[in-house]
């Protein structure tokens, strides 16, 4: 790898003086994968964009595939025009791709060799940063590889990927593989939901504005949705998600750590500490997991997938009731939904609140309140209530009111979740990351459900699941498709 112009350093379009970590080499395992492919190769190249990355870096594609550097300069390239936000072109792409290089995943000590050639062009003290852009099985013997190969001295760190494990057991066996070659403070457990600008805005909402702390509890709220429905199917990623499954790969990860940014007291100071803290407060108190209130559905012609075993059981949709034995969500039931090829891609967390004590109007059909945070790039937020309707006699209506964030910010200042979570990486900045404790105390609160699963439900293509998932929430509903306001 030749270096090129020198990139980052300065603040950039994200506004504000930029936080440049220091000088990095990062070695992208699965590099030529899906995700890299969809997030993280174009998530580099847009801090670059905007001056986010250091000032020198190296990033250093590592997979199984037979490829050289110029080939993974092409990968990168048709990655970025596919799914990133500009064009390879120009000098920012200049800049960017001479710093890529390619070693194959056979061969550690080559790949050692190259780090230490990248280091020495870019200064001795630069970090290390390996990306484990890979399934749960493949994690230990590359920890193992990184161990016996001097790739996880002092300056080096590592990123890995959800689901960390895929139960309590090898959650902690994975854990204790990694303390034994990393210290927790070069660990970074990674769920990009919680880069996400809206599920960051859930703590920010509430606990900045006096508006909406004091109904944050089981005095008012009947009820929590986290609702993730997507219309994608498997797609290219049979393999993987046939061994994983929808509880395993979105419930166990993505909508119980929200439901921590959720459910959780407010912390003392705002520092990564004292997150994690009550974020664990939240875990500790919930209860394990019912089956009986579990709903696994399949769609229709999962089955015929190429890379689905035969007659699988294996679950592309859950949906299950939840709940935190603690004085604030006492009796609160929470529910979590999330599915393949169903009408919709959204990304909601409802809080739905009771009706008021006085039964002033109980004649007419008024329904409670509802703050909707739907979950995007960078997404919004919707106030459901009852109103007065226009006229002679006083008549009630649905009303909401809307915030947007990209008509009240500059959405220049937007980084999406990889993005963010990249960059807070190279910073050392560990609050937005997983901690040990808490993913196990989430695969022991789902271990009843994983030793009895109920049997899985076929469900038509395009919608919402088995009638049993309506059946759960009985006798209310899911917002969503029953979109009120």
């Amino acid at each position: 790898m030749t270096p090129g112009p020198a990139v980052g350093g300065a603040a950039g379009s994200t506004g504000g003086p930029a936080r440049v970590p220091r000088n990095h080499v990062v070695v992208l395992f699965g590099a030529t994968g899906d995700l890299a492919a969809r997030k993280l190769i174009p998530g580099f190249f847009h801090l670059c964009e905007v001056g986010l990355m250091p000032s020198d870096f190296r990033i250093i594609g590592c997979s199984r595939s037979d490829c050289t550097d110029d080939d993974f300069v092409g990968v990168a390239a048709d990655a970025i025009t596919r799914f990133g936000s500009s064009d390879p072109t120009g000098e920012a792409w200049e800049a960017f791709s001479s710093r890529l290089g390619f070693v194959p995943a056979d061969d550690y000590g080559d790949l050692a060799a190259a780090v230490s050639q990248a280091r020495s062009g870019i200064g001795d003290d630069a970090a290390v940063l390996h990306y484990l852009s890979v399934p749960p099985l493949a994690m230990p013997g590359i920890i193992g590889e990184l161990d016996s190969s001097g790739l996880a001295g002092a300056a080096s760190k590592v990123i890995l990927e959800k689901p960390f494990g895929t139960d309590l057991a090898s959650a902690t066996e994975l854990d204790a593989l990694l303390h034994s070659v990393f210290n927790e403070d070069q660990i970074f457990r990674i769920d990009h939901f919680l880069g996400k600008e809206d599920v960051q805005n859930i703590l920010a909402v509430r606990f900045s504005n006096r508006l909406f702390e004091p109904i944050w509890c089981a005095e008012h709220v009947r009820n929590i949705q986290i609702d993730v429905p997507e219309t994608l199917g498997i797609e290219n990623r049979a393999g993987f998600y046939d061994a994983t499954g929808a509880f395993r790969d979105m419930v166990v990860t993505h909508l119980f750590q929200t439901l921590g940014f959720v459910a959780m007291e407010p912390p003392s100071r705002f520092t990564s500490d004292s997150l994690h803290r009550e974020k664990q407060r939240v875990f500790d108190a919930l209860a394990p997991l019912d089956p009986s209130r579990v709903v696994r559905g399949q769609y229709e012609g999962y089955l015929d997938a190429d890379g689905v075993a035969e007659g699988s059981t294996t679950e592309t949709l859950v949906a299950l009731e939840a709940r935190i034995d603690n004085e604030r969500w006492d009796g609160v039931p929470i529910y979590l939904r999330t599915g393949k090829r169903m009408p919709l891609d959204k990304r909601a967390v409802i809080l739905k609140l009771k009706h008021p004590p006085m039964g002033m109007f109980d004649d007419q059909d008024t329904h409670g309140n509802e703050l909707v945070f739907e979950i995007g790039e960078p997404g919004s937020i919707r106030i459901n209530f009852t109103s007065k309707e226009p006229g002679a006699s006083l008549e009630l209506g649905s009303a909401h009111m809307d915030f947007d964030y990209r008509s009240s910010f500059d959405p220049r200042c937007e980084l999406e979740a990889y993005e963010r979570l990249l960059h807070d990486a190279m910073l050392d900045d560990h609050m937005l990351f997983n901690r040990s404790e808490g993913i196990e105390r989430l695969w022991e609160v789902s271990a009843p459900l994983l030793d009895s699963p109920p049997e899985v439900e076929s469900y038509p293509v395009g919608s919402w699941g088995p009638a049993a998932v309506d059946g759960l929430l009985s006798p209310y509903h899911w917002r969503l498709p029953h979109q009120s306001g």
